[in-house]
């Protein structure tokens, strides 16, 4: 059989990825409609808290994921074995000393658990809930590391694949459960399962593909390679560090500056947009073994060129999402959730804006940790993670709700917008980076543009609810489309993105023939 091309490789992961997880979203989001109607306000709110302080403690995690990922690119390339099997050995034994972390730290935060809620929910059993998000937050690290050889081989689909098969059978039997007993811990012992067995296809997947993953003979990685590796952890433990208080602290926040109302309101806001972010995230991440397979083989002006049309087809989809997104929010979350649920206009601009700019970082992100860059700009998380938090602090007891969320845009345009960017201009594509910002401001000014006229327009939309969500989310969808079109066809980034798009189509034509 013919190697693909990294294109070939890159289409195919990014098409299943963002197909698998729209299935896992659809069928989340029906669980989660039971869920909210099924359950009370607490146990909405009590559900994303105990989710974001578990995602505080993978901190544990150090980013070695993406460290030992960037270490396989060579050794794949140059098809050496024995150093693939040395750096698995390294990470499994790595990820059990992060199950038992995760779980000594979980432990440990048992008695201050009355102290993350402003106002006591009425839920019973609160520790034994708390224990079971914790024992599904460990098992997902065991036989997970596998995934990892998988996905640098640039065969992330297969991953892709057994994990939205999990997460629907886990929305199914979840929404089963809440109809037939309306018991929560039931609900909760359901995602420690399917975790489970989510891991273990993935790990005897792995085997299969790759039997050298059973070798018991494996050397050990000489000194210098390891403090390389060591040396790349330290550097993505910063960023994680940034990363999990920037994202996974507003819960933490609302709970003990508004109250668990307000988490519970948050939640379902969160499931939209972080459902979509999730599918836009695996749809780009589809290529990043193939951009750290070109990093390998590749000069710096061929990896420039192709980042900057990754760039471009990022703030086309992150552009048309946002604009999508501000459109139907409200009517949508009333019409599924109850208007008990609905923020304010102003809430939700701003949670928006914070999914436009974090979208627009993405094909940055792809390119720094797929080829490297992270190290350069390590600091950077350390201040974003710091601003975030006490500019959230102090803007959600002025403001309350929207003061928190502020937080998070003040940190984000202070720091990661421009440093990311100019470390990996500098280090890696040896370029100005005043293209890069030249291009940011002329995609931020049309989208900022073409988001003005499609909210006048939505305005006089009127109708049920389901009516508007419909009609406002073809009107902001084909504007933002059009006008897109109309002002970037004729761009280098989109004849060349379209002639790999031809060429791919045109391989699949051929090879049925």
């Amino acid at each position: 059989m013919a190697e693909k091309s990294r294109t070939e490789y890159s289409a195919r992961n990014a098409t299943v990825a963002m197909c698998s997880r729209i299935l896992a979203m659809l069928a989340g989001f029906v669980a989660r409609v039971v869920f909210t109607h099924t359950l009370s306000e607490e146990y909405v709110g009590i559900n994303g808290l105990f989710t974001d302080i578990l995602n505080v403690l993978a901190l544990s995690e150090l980013g070695v994921g993406t460290a030992i990922t960037f270490a396989l690119y060579k050794p794949i390339s140059e098809r050496d074995i024995e150093k693939q099997k040395s750096l698995m050995r390294m990470y499994r034994d790595f990820y059990r000393g992060v199950a038992g972390t995760v779980l000594a730290l979980g432990l440990l935060l048992l008695p201050f658990l009355g102290y993350l809620f402003r106002d006591q929910p009425q839920v019973e059993h609160l520790t034994l809930i708390y224990l079971l998000y914790l024992a599904n937050s460990v098992l997902s690290y065991t036989f997970v590391y596998k995934r990892t050889l998988v996905d640098a081989h640039q065969l992330s689909y297969i991953g892709v694949l057994y994990q939205t098969m999990s997460w629907f059978a886990q929305s199914l039997i979840q929404i089963g459960v809440l109809l037939l007993t309306g018991n929560f811990m039931l609900y909760v012992s359901v995602m420690a399962l399917c975790t489970v067995a989510n891991n273990l296809c993935i790990s005897a997947k792995a085997d299969r593909l790759y039997p050298y993953l059973r070798d018991r003979e494996v050397q050990r990685l000489p000194e210098e390679e390891k403090k390389g590796i060591f040396r790349n952890i330290r550097a993505m433990l910063m960023h994680k560090v940034s990363t999990v208080i920037v994202n996974n602290t507003d819960n933490l926040l609302l709970s003990a500056l508004v109250g668990i109302r307000s988490v519970g309101c948050y939640t379902n806001y969160f499931l939209i947009i972080g459902s979509i972010q999730q599918v836009l995230t695996q749809m780009f991440g589809g290529i990043t073994a193939s951009v750290g397979n070109l990093g390998v083989e590749s000069d710096s002006g061929r990896i420039r060129r192709i980042f900057e049309a990754t760039f471009f087809m990022g703030q086309w989809v992150y552009g048309v999402v946002a604009v999508c997104l501000y459109g139907v929010l409200n009517p949508f979350v009333e019409l599924f959730f109850g208007s008990q649920y609905v923020f304010s206009k102003y809430i939700t601009l701003v949670l928006c804006v914070n999914f436009y700019i974090t979208g627009m970082r993405q094909p940055t992100l792809i390119f720094r940790d797929s080829l490297g860059v992270f190290w350069y700009d390590r600091y950077k998380s350390l201040v974003e993670a710091a601003i975030n938090l006490v500019v959230s602090l102090i803007l959600g007891k002025w403001l309350g709700t929207i003061g928190v969320f502020i937080g998070t845009t003040v940190s984000i345009v202070t720091t990661s917008l421009w440093v990311e960017p100019y470390m990996l201009y500098k280090h890696k594509l040896n370029y100005s980076v005043k293209t890069y910002f030249g291009r940011y401001a002329l995609y931020g000014t049309v989208t900022t543009v073409v988001w003005i006229c499609a909210e006048l327009l939505c305005r006089r939309i009127s109708g049920t609810l389901f009516e508007m969500c419909a009609l406002r989310l073809v009107c902001c969808f084909g504007i933002t489309n059009l006008v897109y079109f109309v002002l970037y066809h004729r761009t280098k980034e989109f004849r060349l993105l379209k002639a790999k798009a031809l060429g791919i189509i045109k391989n699949i034509i051929n090879k049925r023939k």
